[in-house]
């Protein structure tokens, strides 16, 4: 990173069209000022409302984030307990782009995605069904305390740090005719709703700060203008990046192969179950809560793919095959054996398995539906399990799934969203949660004598390619439908990498490229405070390296340990440490908080739980879910053991 020095002389087309507004508690404007600097590096005293506010330009760094200092002095007589704001505007903006990293991305919300949380629409104002024209959020929602706008032209963006001087931030969007505004706001105010997880919001709420007369409080902010191209967040989010790694540190609790050995426990020892040989998806913390009909709160079911199922059946069997375990290796096998010895009438592998009634569709409101992520995820990893072991019932397996997807994907290169499991219609061609079959394809090569893998993991890279070049990635979580996530951001890396990998296309790297830029928006750049007596807060929880899982599902999670071997293949292949550096990341922040021994963290060695509540959605700032997810363990032992295999 490379900065000019301080007080660096700015002009005005340094900066977007700026102003200060004080709020009332109820978040009315009471006074504005324009800002501008005015040939040097700070501008006159401006007066508005209750405060004096002194405006010094610190400091303008190479990806062009120029630091602003707000030196506040409370005028009034009496104290306040209002807001002040700074907003930035784009006025070339009627029909605008937005981007809060981890928590609002363009509309946010498609029109027709059934799952209810904050969407925007020009001119919208429906609290209740939660869509307006405009949002504010308390800034730990945000894997970066930023807010992005684009027009026609360009655009700008602020950020601010999750806490200040006036207490805890925020961060939002307006809009109105032509004109698109972004700002942060001392202390946050979230506006029109609150969104709690539930698709009834919430009352809107604010922290409260009383600014007594004559006191002083130092405010920074960042502020950038624009270019036209939606990318251009990817260099100014690696600047701070950057410039977060040294105040805000993560100390991981365990070495990677202890970690390993961990995890691999968990799997055996709580998910796996022999009768009939499935991963559990959830088991309980606590082994002495039932449910309302006394039975165990362990869910009895699994997935093929995602939360639970083939993926983490081949971490666990290759641990077994590394470290000579027996056990792993052997639950390994007999969870994907009962995976492929149950393909659906369709050809495919079926979405789930319960205990009560056996295999049946995906988590999807369409009947008889297999949701297509699922689907090619348990295939890849079956394809990787199948260079461990090669059996000739699982290569039977992973041709039908590859045959019968293949042969349904649409002429534009579409593979699908959710498939029919009786007769394999497609039933949904909507959204990107076909990108996981190309990176199946492309490990599919010593069955793909005709080439005919390889031709339909290219037409969908090209299909699928305009997702990425949107900056809107989404479709990819069974249950959240529609909503741009985390998942779909993995999804893309996972896809593009493989068919670089494959072909050495400068194409396809490229879209590697910006789709890893993409999914790293929802990767926290900086460490939440918690409350000291909350558990994140008595165990010092650091947050830098945990992916939002989506504006959706605002809690952070592990899942994006599943690329960790693809983002180090990027790096190479591009010559930029940059990713290898955030998958190292990850794997240090979910190596904090692992129970190394029964009764550490009011569980059991290996239960590892899927939901850290860095911010009050679900439940309260800094609890945690006290569940244990096979995914968790199993994703956390994938990226160890690939670490382990990687070289360097």
């Amino acid at each position: 990173m490379t900065t000019e020095p301080a007080g660096s002389v700015l002009s005005p087309e340094d900066l977007p069209a700026l102003r200060i507004e004080a709020l009332d508690p109820a978040g009315t404007v009471l006074a504005g000022s324009r800002l501008a600097p005015t040939g040097g590096s700070a501008a006159p005293e401006l007066v508005v409302g209750p405060f004096a506010v002194g405006v010094s330009f610190d400091r303008a760094y190479a990806a062009g984030l120029i630091d602003v200092v707000l030196s506040v002095r409370t005028t009034s007589p009496e104290p306040f307990a209002g807001h002040l704001r700074l907003v930035a505007t784009v006025t070339d903006a009627a029909d605008p782009w937005w981007l809060i990293p981890g928590l609002f991305y363009g509309e946010n919300r498609p029109a027709d995605c059934e799952r209810r949380f904050p969407r925007f629409e020009a001119g919208a104002d429906d609290p209740a069904g939660m869509v307006s024209d405009h949002w504010s959020f308390r800034s730990d929602r945000a894997a970066t305390p930023a807010a992005f706008a684009w027009g026609a032209s360009g655009g700008a963006m602020v950020a601010t740090e999750e806490t200040s001087a006036a207490g805890p931030t925020g961060v939002g969007l307006a809009h109105r005719g032509d004109v698109a505004e972004v700002h942060v706001v001392f202390p946050f105010r979230e506006d029109p709703v609150t969104y709690y997880g539930s698709a009834t919001p919430l009352p809107a709420q604010s922290a409260t700060y009383s600014w007594q007369p004559g006191e002083r409080a130092s405010l920074r902010v960042s502020v950038a203008t624009l270019p036209a191209d939606r990318h251009a967040y990817a260099p100014i989010l690696r600047t701070v990046y950057e410039r977060n790694r040294e105040p805000h540190p993560v100390t991981p609790w365990v070495p990677v192969p202890e970690a390993a050995a961990i995890a691999a426990e968990g799997l055996v020892r709580w998910h796996y179950d022999p009768d009939p040989g499935v991963l559990l998806e959830t088991v309980g913390f606590d082994r002495e809560v039932t449910g309302g009909d006394g039975r165990s709160v362990d869910r009895q079911a699994m997935h093929v793919g995602w939360v639970s199922g083939i993926p983490w059946a081949y971490a666990l069997l290759a641990h077994g095959r590394r470290t000579g375990s027996a056990a792993a290796a052997e639950a390994a096998t007999r969870v994907i054996d009962f995976c492929c010895a149950n393909l659906s009438p369709s050809g495919t592998f079926w979405g789930r398995w319960e205990r009560a009634g056996g295999w049946t569709q995906s988590w999807t409101p369409i009947r008889g539906g297999l949701h297509a992520r699922t689907l090619g995820e348990a295939t890849l990893f079956l394809l990787r399990a199948l260079e461990l072991d090669d059996r000739a019932s699982w290569a039977a397996a992973a041709r039908s799934n590859l045959d019968v997807v293949r042969d349904r994907q649409r002429a534009d290169g579409n593979l699908g969203a959710v498939h029919d499991a009786t007769d394999g219609r497609v039933l949904s061609w909507t959204g990107a949660a076909g990108l996981t079959w190309i990176a199946a394809f492309c490990s599919a090569a010593r069955f793909d004598d005709d080439g005919s893998y390889l031709a339909a993991a290219i037409r969908a890279g090209e299909y699928y390619a305009r997702f990425v070049e949107r900056e809107f990635i989404h479709g990819a979580p069974e249950d959240v439908d529609l909503a741009p996530t985390s998942e779909d951001g993995y999804a893309a890396v996972m896809a593009y990498v493989a068919l670089h990998c494959r072909t050495g296309e400068a194409r396809w790297l490229e879209l590697a490229r910006r789709a890893a830029d993409w999914m790293l928006t929802f990767r926290y750049t900086y460490n939440v405070r918690f409350a000291p007596r909350t558990p994140l807060g008595v165990y010092g929880f650091a947050t830098r390296g945990a992916d939002q899982a989506s504006p959706s599902n605002q809690h952070v999670h592990a899942y994006g340990l599943v690329c960790t071997r693809e983002l180090a293949e990027l790096s190479a292949a591009t010559g930029d440490p940059h990713y290898r550096e955030r998958a190292d990341e990850a794997l240090a922040c979910f190596r904090q908080l692992l129970a190394t021994a029964d009764g550490e963290l009011n569980s059991y060695r290996g239960m590892i739980t899927e939901r850290y509540y860095q911010t009050e959605c679900f439940q309260p700032k800094g609890m945690v879910l006290t569940l244990s997810h096979a995914w968790s363990a199993g994703v956390l032992l994938l990226a160890c053991e690939q670490v382990l295999g990687l070289p360097g």
